[in-house]
């Protein structure tokens, strides 16, 4: 049985981010409240400032290099059997760990991941519809069926089309996960090739298709930052190769990059 005192959110805060406390302030409005904390490779006056405000134990990364050195080291800091890597920048609905926690004591104990759909912010104001996100919905609804979730199979093909999985709105179930479960070899795409190696090994993808997360678009994220230099799509292009013959990754790549323009301003 999982109850709140099993869940974690961790923030990974970068920089002086703006939005950083509106992030700290969703997840202190959840219904069900377990624990938070932040955690930053780049200490500064700002972060601890907003720490301090809200009473919240900061860890500092010792050795950072790239994002999933940074993931990886605030899942370590997470003591719960539930860890959520919160961006700083996105939002959660107050019902989110709720929704985390009903699944988790629903399935069989197998769940590696545990994740809700999402919708988008745009000039502080909530998207819930557009192309992309139907697109993703459609791609994930295969995990809603218990035969399917479970199947190395089906979760790599529910991956093979592009990464429908919005990565803040993941819940990791440790006992099931590996210790360092974060690719540090990508720059930006390290969540998707995280999802595919996690995908090859027994467990279950399980989705909550309730909008519980809010993912915000402006130009000073990384995943604007990183298309606009193409660096997302040269790394898709590797992890597609991973799960189809080159010639046809190139062309769901092609496809895939048109419809996540969208993520540029």
């Amino acid at each position: 049985m999982f109850t709140k005192r099993d869940h974690t959110f961790v923030v990974c805060a970068y920089k002086e981010n703006p939005f950083l406390e509106d992030t700290i302030s969703s997840l202190e409005g959840q219904q069900d409240v377990g624990e938070l904390m932040v955690s930053t490779s780049t200490p500064n006056d700002h972060i601890k400032d907003v720490c301090r405000r809200h009473g919240l134990r900061l860890v500092v990364n010792p050795n950072p290099h790239l994002a999933g050195d940074d993931w990886n080291y605030a899942y370590r800091s997470a003591s719960t059997r539930l860890v959520t890597i919160a961006h700083q920048d996105d939002l959660y609905e107050p019902n989110y760990v709720s929704a985390i926690l009903d699944a988790a004591n629903a399935d069989d104990g197998s769940a590696q991941i545990i994740y809700t759909d999402y919708y988008e912010i745009r000039d502080g104001s909530r998207v819930d519809k557009n192309a992309l996100l139907a697109i993703k919905s459609l791609l994930n609804a295969p995990m809603l069926n218990s035969h399917m979730n479970g199947s190395p199979f089906f979760k790599r093909r529910m991956l093979s089309l592009g990464n429908p999985v919005c990565c803040p709105a993941i819940t990791y179930v440790k006992p099931n996960v590996p210790e360092e479960p974060f690719d540090t070899t990508y720059i930006n795409s390290c969540d998707y090739k995280t999802l595919v190696d996690l995908a090859a090994i027994p467990g279950r993808f399980v989705y909550v298709p309730e909008k519980l997360m809010g993912h915000r678009i402006y130009s000073g994220s990384a995943t604007t930052k990183n298309l606009h230099e193409n660096i997302r799509r040269g790394e898709d292009q590797e992890i597609l190769s991973m799960l189809w013959p080159r010639p046809i990754a190139s062309l769901i790549n092609r496809v895939y990059a048109l419809s996540e323009k969208s993520n540029q301003i």
